[in-house]
């Protein structure tokens, strides 16, 4: 076992299906102790089968993993990792059972959400415990790395994505295109009680800076609440609309600064309904890549993981500066909130 003060690192996610026969049961996890119609649970269920009923997102989690071993190992630090989802295989408590066998004592927690909001930041913490509860005597302390939204290697890997999109626009189409950032919509009261929105403005404004594109808008997807509700605005599809309606250009990078990688909310919400509603509004749409595995990015959980395992000055751009380690007992609160169903 390592000598440092930490055993292991602990990646959680959200989980996805990985067949046909894993999407309702998939599903009915994500939406336990909710009130949502079935017809709705089914029309999710449409767009995983749309792709074999198969999500990205635990392929994503398994490349990012290959990838920081690689970085780990190669940085000198010898620590395992473990792996342990939200909503499906393999499960936190699982995970965390694998863990206490296995003699780890102290974990170092990466979530996989760049963006404090109840969703991405509390409720994983809550999940966290209830499956060390769930492990019982011997479960390992599990502490989470800090968020990193202005962590200046996610801002790299971010603005060298939209680089890259940009590139397959034709140079004189570069500088009039519009440039449009995207995340989760999340139900306003959900907002209000979070830095959601303004650590998202943060990283859209260094992203822009960084590729030289300051105008820029930051637009949401994936809302799934009832039609009366009121969600972050406006979403992608509505505001391509509006574009489509301006004189002006017909070339729109969106990059989807929201998600970490190219899982459901990205290739269905993105890559197949923006796609088909630009391509009918005649507009041209790039998509920028998630971060994923950008070298940057990898670096960047190497680190996150020093800042604890050796004392590492945290780094942070703009006015922000470095969160804290630990989150503090009031932070992202669970609202009480209508149902909901989210995709990954």
């Amino acid at each position: 076992m390592s000598e440092l003060p930490w055993d292991a690192v602990l990646v959680v996610s959200f989980g996805g299906p990985e067949g046909p026969d894993d999407v309702l049961p998939f599903l009915e996890n994500v939406l336990r102790g909710r009130d949502v119609p079935r017809a709705r649970l089914l029309e999710v269920a449409d767009h995983y089968h749309h792709f074999g009923g198969r999500s990205p997102i635990n392929d994503c989690n398994r490349a990012l993993i290959r990838a920081l071993e690689a970085e780990l190992s190669s940085g000198g630090v010898g620590l395992p990792i473990y792996w342990g989802n939200r909503n499906w295989h393999p499960l936190l408590t699982d995970t965390m059972r694998e863990m206490r066998d296995a003699g780890v004592k102290r974990a170092l927690a990466f979530i996989t959400s760049a963006f404090s909001s109840y969703s991405g930041c509390r409720q994983y913490l809550d999940d966290i415990s209830r499956a060390r509860a769930d492990a019982g005597e011997g479960a390992p302390e599990v502490e989470r790395l800090r968020p990193f939204y202005n962590h200046p290697l996610f801002i790299q890997a971010a603005a060298e994505r939209v680089q890259a999109a940009f590139a397959h626009l034709p140079e004189p189409h570069r500088a009039g295109a519009h440039l449009l950032f995207t995340a989760h919509s999340i139900p306003l009261y959900a907002a209000k009680t979070c830095d959601y929105v303004e650590q998202l403005d943060e990283a859209c404004r260094l992203v822009a800076a960084a590729v030289g594109h300051p105008a820029h808008r930051l637009v949401y997807q994936s809302r799934s609440g009832p039609p009366g509700q009121p969600w972050l605005e406006p979403d992608v599809v509505d505001f391509l609309r509006e574009l489509a309606n301006d004189e002006g250009s017909r070339d729109v990078v969106v990059a989807p600064i929201g998600f970490i990688a190219d899982h459901m909310e990205v290739i269905y919400d993105l890559d197949t309904e923006a796609h088909q509603a630009a391509h009918h509004l005649g507009l041209n749409l790039i998509r920028a890549e998630t971060v994923g595995t950008h070298p940057a990015f990898i670096s960047m959980i190497r680190e996150l993981i020093a800042e604890r395992t050796h004392n590492a000055e945290p780094r942070a751009v703009g006015r922000y500066g470095a969160r804290p380690d630990h989150c503090s007992v009031d932070c992202c609160p669970a609202p009480a909130r209508p149902a909901s169903a989210t995709r990954r």
